[in-house]
Order: structure tokens, then sequence, then C-alpha cells
């Protein structure tokens, strides 16, 4: 390997001359790879739909190895190859080198011979660009050729700590919730000190202030729904369904590289779901990047994936150890790697529409610029379990079909899901990605773009995934998100002046609702029982503090918003194959109290494990 190392230092390798061109790759794969004519011929005929290399579309198919096409091009363009498994790079020629620039130009410094620096790259067009990029040591390079994945395993073992220092804090600081350590700072704790001391001198006057806060919020949040009801019921355009079979037409420029993360922890037994599910996709598959992320204490998972024959569009990442253990930790390591324009999410148990992706980079293709992320819709597929699971399911329904539609159409900013949401990735790259220490990113993000200038809009079509039933993982995963939206807003309203000055009033306004009125409705849901408990006879000293008006005002309050919260649900599962769950609607009073078990939950995590991710069990 040595004489062949130098005998590539002392030859650089050859220069077209202006106007030729290298010998036919396909041409090189019949004879040398044993491809047959009919699948060259196929891959030619996608061209022109797929805008990509023969050499990648025949990949992606599964019709020759990265190593075979690495040889192949490096017959064509007279370049040597190199097998990095058995011949690894030298680790001093990275030391010190940004994992991240590696990666985003494709390109691994491999030997150093004299003053002449080989490198290893994938794809030999890349090479113009990479001098452009180091003018400094153009003229003292040379390049070997190898598969892109072992070019991307070198870099992870000889930089993927330094890589995943620099992913974990990726999110701005001034925007990002990892000054939490210890329970946020001094301010949290001195601010709950001083809200307890009022308490205890003055209780009854602050209890009334907590109850015009309730009432406030109470009133807005019905609002909102009112606002997003009519919304619902005005006609909307009726789009025909496809016949089956037909593809759409593409956007301009032709359909994207669509990266999908899917992050796993403990998900050995329900991923085959996910894969089956994109197998059935109808977005071209040569132009699919799905990305299995795992842990590396998490054995079972890979193991797994071991046993399945994954297709070439799919390949396992996984993520460097780190005392910090988060989903979107997991997502801002895997986002270095992705190679598509546009980047998506979905979750291990996940079932997307077969044409989901092509609704949702459709959509995109033909929405302003600053429409930085669509979201759909999120349903479940084992509603009918149990009583737990009917209510959660009216819970996603009311949100995504009937709340979200309102608040996109109000102007304010959109707090994402978790799964089935998709961005431009130059946006979500220019917010700073996700937030890896906020254990409720997707909501984070959703804010943050819209601080950015960057809008969400909402596409429908629908996921379907597994509906926590069990109260415990239930509590369990509310009180995740509800720690998440706490730290969310707080992160965010340490310069409320900024916050207002980037939101505007009414994206200002929405951000306090979104985040803060399904907390206080929550925690404040003890306080409702004791006060209904005086209405009906039970005599409290509360009611003397204030006139009869003001109670008969808040309890009206509070029923206007309970019939309006039922008429909300009872629209957003109307439609079928929701209606089934109509029966359910009356019975949602006594589903809210796990929501005041896991908000108390929430508050004490704050302060002691703000960044501990609670998982969410699946294929229970």
């Amino acid at each position: 390997m040595r004489h062949q190392s130098q005998s590539i230092a002392a030859s650089p390798p050859p220069v077209l001359a202006a106007g030729s061109d290298p010998v036919q790759l396909g041409t090189i794969l019949r004879r040398d790879a044993g491809i047959a004519r009919a699948q060259i011929d196929s891959a030619l005929g996608a061209q022109g739909a797929l805008r990509r290399p023969l050499g990648e579309i025949l990949h992606r198919r599964g019709q020759i190895s990265g190593g075979g096409l690495a040889a192949a091009l490096g017959v064509q363009w007279g370049h040597m190859t190199v097998d990095l498994a058995h011949y690894p790079a030298d680790p001093l020629l990275v030391d010190g080198m940004d994992p991240r620039g590696l990666l985003r130009l494709g390109f691994l410094p491999w030997r150093r011979l004299g003053r002449r620096l080989i490198c290893a790259v994938a794809d030999p067009q890349d090479i113009a660009r990479i001098r452009d990029r180091l003018p400094a040591l153009s003229d003292r390079l040379s390049f070997v050729l190898a598969d892109r994945r072992q070019i991307e395993a070198e870099i992870v073992r000889l930089r993927g700590a330094v890589l995943s220092g620099l992913t974990r804090d990726r999110c701005p600081a001034p925007l990002s919730c990892r000054s939490w350590a210890g329970g946020g700072g001094p301010a949290l704790p001195a601010a709950l000190l001083a809200l307890l001391a009022l308490t205890a001198a003055a209780p009854m006057a602050m209890l009334l202030l907590l109850l015009a806060w309730v009432t406030l919020m109470n009133l807005c949040t019905t609002a909102l729904r009112a606002f997003a009801l009519a919304t619902s019921l005005r006609p909307q355009p009726v789009t025909p369904a496809p016949a089956p079979g037909l593809v759409p037409l593409p956007p301009p420029g032709g359909w994207p590289v669509v990266s999908i993360l899917v992050p796993l922890y403990r998900e050995e037994v329900t991923i085959r779901q996910l894969i089956t599910a994109l197998e059935r996709s109808t977005y071209p598959k040569e132009l699919l990047d799905v990305l299995l992320i795992t842990e590396c204490d998490d054995l079972a998972t890979p193991l797994a994936l071991a046993q399945l024959d994954l297709p070439p569009w799919m390949r396992v990442l996984r993520v460097p150890d780190d005392a910090l253990k988060t989903k979107p930790r997991a997502m801002n390591y895997a986002l270095e790697f992705c190679r598509g324009s546009v980047v998506g999410i979905y979750d291990a148990e996940d079932r997307p529409e077969p044409d989901q992706l092509h609704l949702v980079v459709g959509h995109l293709g033909r929405a302003a610029p600053d429409v930085a992320c669509v979201q759909g819709y999120l349903d479940f597929y084992n509603a009918r379990q149990n009583f737990l699971s009917r209510c959660f399911a009216i819970e996603y329904a009311i949100w995504f079909r009937v709340l979200l539609g309102g608040v996109q159409r109000l102007g304010m900013p959109i707090p994402l899901g978790g799964t089935t949401v998709f961005f431009r990735r130059r946006a979500l790259e220019d917010v700073g990605a996700w937030d890896a220490h906020n254990v409720t990113e997707d909501a984070d993000l959703g804010f943050r773009l819209a601080r950015f200038g960057y809008r969400t809009e909402m596409v429908a079509t629908t996921t379907h995934e597994e509906a926590n039933c069990r109260p415990l993982p239930w509590i369990r995963q509310r009180s995740r998100w509800l720690k998440g939206y706490a730290m969310t807003w707080a992160t965010h309203m340490r310069a409320p002046r900024a916050l207002w000055r980037d939101l505007g009033p009414r994206g200002f306004a929405g951000f306090q609702l979104l985040l803060l009125g399904g907390l206080t409705a929550y925690l404040a849901t003890p306080l409702f029982w004791v006060l209904w408990l005086g209405w009906w006879g039970v005599g409290l000293p509360l009611f003397d503090a204030a006139p009869p008006a003001a109670w008969h005002g808040f309890f009206a309050a509070m029923f206007a918003g309970q019939a309006v919260m039922l008429a909300v649900a009872a629209r957003a599962v109307w439609a079928q194959p929701r209606r089934h769950l109509l029966a359910t609607v009356p019975l949602l009073a006594a589903y809210w109290p796990l929501g005041a078990l896991a908000a108390w939950r929430a508050v004490f995590e704050i302060f002691t494990r703000p960044f501990f991710w609670a998982k969410t069990e699946h294929g229970l």
C-alpha cells in the first residue's frame, strides 16, 4: 500500500481537457461490475425525473455496493480507490479539524507523502469544490476514492467525541435551557421563595390573585378554542384524491433528497413497523436518506436492526456516549450526516401515510421562502384500546385538527410536534437546530423558528402512532411535556422585551397562552375541586373575600370554557374514522386529573431533574 501511495504522490491524477468527457460510467459498470444493461437503462431513464447521478441511483436501488461504485468512479475519473476499513486514515492529519466541515465537504485527509496531502472522497465531482474551499492547500492535494459510508465512519472514529460535544451545544446559548443545571440558576428559586413569602404574609390576597390569573388564562384559552372552532367550520376547498398509483407533478427544481431522522432508544419491538411503512412510501427511494439513530447504552435495538435486511437508503448511526441522553441531542448529531435539503422526523412506532412525503415536499416547494417547516397531523392506531387511549385520541384530534388551524390562521407561532415534522434544512441550521437539553425540543424549536422570522404551516396528511394508554407511563410522558413547556417559557422569557420584538404582540400573546394555558389549568385543578365544593354548599372563607358577582363571573367563565372545549372535541372527532370517540367526549372530566398529577410532578422535576428524559415505552 505504501508503494501505491507513493505513485499517487509522484503523479497527480489526470486532468480532463476542456470539452472532453470521462468514459461513460454505464459502460464501466457493465464491463467491470456485471450490472445488467436493463438495470443501467432503467436508471438512465429515471435520471431526468430524479436528477441524481447514475451511480447513486443504482446504489440506492441496491444494484451496486458503495465500494463497487467507488471503484467504478475511480476507473472513470482516473483515481485510485482505497478500502478505509483495511487502510484507515492517519489520525494526525485530522487532529484539530472541525468534523462538521469534513462531513459537509465529504472528504477525509488520509495520508501525507512529503508536501502532498492525499484525501479520500466519495464523488470525484466534489474535488473542485474541495480545492476551492482549501485554496492554501489546493496545489498540494491529491485524491483517492472511497465508499462514502467508510469516509463517514472514519470521521466518527477520529473526531466523533468532538462532533458530539459541538452538536450538543449547537443551539445559541441565550435561547437554550442548558443553563438550567441545578434548577435553572438562582433566579427561579429566589422567585419561588419570594412567592412563598408573599403567600405566607397575605394568603387571601395571593389566592385571589391566583384565581384572577386562572380566570384570565381560561378566558383566553376559551377565546382561542372558539376562534379555532369557527375556523374549522368554514368551507374548505376540496382537493380531489389522486388516482391510485398516480405520481404527482414535482415542484420547481424537481423532487429533492429527503433525510428522515428516526431516533431510537430501546425500540427493538416497534422499529419494524416504521421500516415497513417507509418501504410503502410512494416517494422515490433513490431520493430517501433514512438515518436510524441509536444510543451507545442500547444494545437491543442495534441487535434487532442487524437482523433486518435494511435497504440501501437506510443506514444506522450510533451516537457517542454522553451524560446527556436526549432525543434532540441525538438528532443534532445525526443532522451533520444528512444528505437531504429537507429533513424530517419520525418516531419508531409511526405509520405515516404512503403519499405523505410527496405531499410534504410538494407543500414546501410551493410555499413562501419564510415557511421553514410543515407539520402533519398525528393520530393513534390503538385509539379503541381502552378509556385512556380514547381520551388521548380526542385530545390529539383537538390539537391537530382544530386548535392548530386556528393558531395558524391567527399568525401565531406553532409549537411543533415531535414527529411528522419537516424542515428546510438551511432554515433548521440557521436557527441552531434543536436545543439538546430541552425535553420538549419540538415546541421550543417552533417558537425559535418564529423568533428568526420563519413560519410553520400545517399539511393535511396523517401519521398514526401508538397512544400511551397506561396511567403511570402516561403521567411520565405528560410530565416531560409540561416540564419542557415550563422550561421553554422560562428560557425565552429571560429577555421578554427581545421576545416581544421578535414575535410581535400577537406572537408574544400566543407564546404565553400556548405554553402557560394548559400548565395553569392542570396545576389549578385541585383548587377547582375545592371551589366546586364551596359552590355546592361547603363553607369556604375564600368566598367571603370577594363579592358574589365576582364568584358568579368566575363560575360562568368556567362553565363557558368547558362548553366550548366539549364543542371543539365533538368537532374534532366528528369525521370518520374518529366518530366512535363521540361517546367519550362527555367523559373527559375524568381524564384531566391525570394531567394535574403530571403537572405537579413536572414542577418537582424542574428543580430536581430538569434534563431527565422520561422514556415513552412503545409496543405495549
